[in-house]
Formats: C-alpha cells, sequence, structure tokens
C-alpha cells in the first residue's frame, strides 16, 4: 500500500541556457536558420504527476505514479529516473507511439520558454492500472485533458470508496469550462489546488477582480473542503471551514529555473497535511519546497 497516488502527466524535460539564447521584450531573440551554443544543458523526469511524486518521497511519503510512457528509448529512463526518485513504476501505462517531451529554454534570471511535444490522439484509459492499487491515504488527480471529466469521475469515485483523500489540480483547459461540467468532479475532492489565474478562469471572474484575503472557496461553492491557490511572488491562500490562510512567499537567494515550481508547492503542501492535517504547516513547507526548487534547474 502506497500513501500517495499521483495521476497524470509523465516527461522527459531537456533545459539548455546560455548567454547566446538572448531575450528581447519578454521573447526570445532567435533567427530562422541560426544556430545557437548552449552553456548549460541538463535532462530532468518531469510533468505534474512525476514532480509532485518525487517531491512527495523526498518527504518520506511512499509514492506511485500512473501515467502514460511510450515504448521507445525514452521508457528505461524514466523508469530509472522514477526510481531514483523514489517512486514506484509498477501503475506506468505503456503505448507503443507515445511520446511526451519538453524543450526548455532558460533565459538568464530563470524565465523560461517550454516548447512541449505529445503524441496526440492517443487514448488514455486509466481503468486496468486503478483495478490493481490497494487503498492509498492520499490520491493526487493532475492536469488531464486527455481523460474525459466522466472518466475522471470514475476514477475519483473509485477511489473515494476505498476512503482515500482525493487532491485534484486542473489545467487552463479545464478552467475555461463551464463551471457546472467541473463540479460533478468537484464532489468527489477533499482538497482542490490551484494557481490564482485557474481560480479567476474556473470561477469566470478577472484574477484583478477576486479578493484572495476573502473566502474565496464560497465562488466555487467548495465551502466544506480545502481550496489552496498559489499566487506566485505573493504566496499563498488556503480556505477551509470559514477560515483564510496566507502564507508568504519564500525567496531563494538567486532565482534559476521557475519550471515545476507549482508542483513542489503542492508535494511540500500534501506530504505535510497528509502527516499532521495542519493548514498552516502545510502551506510553509509547500512554500519552503518551491523556493530550493527553483533555486536550480529541473522541477525535483
Amino acid at each position: 500500500m502506497y500513501d500517495l497516488i499521483s495521476i497524470g502527466d509523465i516527461t522527459i524535460d531537456l533545459f539548455f541556457k546560455g548567454v547566446s539564447l538572448t531575450t528581447k521584450q519578454n521573447r526570445f531573440y532567435l533567427a530562422i536558420g541560426g544556430k545557437y551554443h548552449a552553456d548549460h544543458f541538463y535532462e530532468s523526469l518531469g510533468g505534474g504527476s512525476a514532480n509532485v511524486a518525487a517531491g512527495c518521497s523526498h518527504f518520506g511519503v511512499s509514492a506511485a505514479v500512473i501515467g502514460k510512457i511510450g515504448e521507445n528509448s525514452f521508457k528505461q529512463l524514466i523508469i530509472q529516473k522514477l526510481i531514483r526518485k523514489g517512486v514506484s513504476s509498477e501503475f506506468l501505462l505503456h503505448e507503443k507511439e507515445y511520446i511526451n517531451i519538453s524543450c526548455i529554454f532558460l533565459a538568464q534570471k530563470g524565465e523560461r520558454t517550454i516548447v512541449h511535444y505529445t503524441t496526440p490522439y492517443v487514448s488514455f484509459s486509466l481503468t486496468e492500472a486503478i483495478k490493481q492499487i490497494a487503498k492509498p491515504k492520499i490520491v493526487y488527480m493532475g492536469n488531464l485533458p486527455g481523460v474525459s471529466i466522466e472518466d475522471r469521475k470514475r476514477i475519483a469515485a473509485f477511489f473515494k470508496r476505498n476512503r482515500a483523500l482525493l487532491c485534484l489540480n486542473f489545467g487552463v483547459t479545464d478552467c475555461a469550462l463551464p463551471i457546472s461540467r467541473i463540479r460533478r468532479l468537484l464532489t468527489f475532492a477533499d482538497i482542490l489546488i490551484l494557481n490564482t489565474h485557474e481560480f479567476g478562469k474556473l470561477v469566470k471572474k478577472p484574477r484583478e477582480k477576486i479578493d484572495f484575503t476573502k473566502n474565496c472557496a464560497t465562488l466555487l461553492r467548495f465551502n466544506d473542503k480545502l481550496l489552496v491557490l498559489t499566487d506566485g511572488e505573493r504566496g499563498s491562500f488556503a480556505y477551509f471551514q470559514k477560515k483564510v490562510y496566507h502564507q508568504k512567499a519564500v525567496t531563494p537567494q538567486k532565482i534559476v529555473d521557475t519550471t515545476g515550481a507549482g508542483d513542489a508547492f503542492t508535494s511540500g503542501f500534501l506530504s505535510a497535511y497528509l502527516k499532521e492535517k495542519l493548514v498552516e504547516k502545510a502551506l510553509l513547507r509547500g512554500a519552503e519546497y518551491a523556493s530550493r526548487i527553483i533555486g536550480k534547474i529541473g522541477a525535483q
């Protein structure tokens, strides 16, 4: 039995950083036909599912990941990296033609541009995988744009029948859906973690017009559950049992790479909350771990 099951995206991330990768007006300034030399190259496991599982494992949480990988040259690399991070690979879903890879260009101050490729039109069925899983303490279901809301409801219902805590995260595509469709899935959730931009899209209000110091759970009818919102350098908020919590951001000495900061916060938060159910301590650990991650290259 695992403490945490993390469901979602698994990628290989390839990072490039160098003085020749110049920026102008918040864009990388690269000539068509040009050839550029990177001073630094770094290869890492990535994807929200893998990042959260690896982060929780760092804090002593036994973790397994459910995600799709291809039968290609990246397969053993992904499995080896999961094992090194202390994450079980026994529930991986293998698809012959599947590729999920990101090339990440890093600016000198840690800003990044991501070029991502995922094999299109490949089914993503979790039915067989979840049948094999014993009761976990908590399930993290990350961004799953390739899985329908109805299928995610069935997965959520399975784990709720096994009395697991369920933490959800949505991407921008999900947040743009009508709120009535998302609510069907939210009924199963115990915890929802979003950034403030995603939350604004979800509740159909401009982020700038939302007062995050007030109980934002009411905007989502999520009052009896735990809502956590991250807000970058402004820190994070949590709303639980009509109480509002705020945690200031922990600033690293130097920002090297902001990739995976949100996943790092999530894994820090969940690992602490799983242990003591104390929102303040969980927010602090999330902030501290996010700070640690953006102080180096890579999402773990």
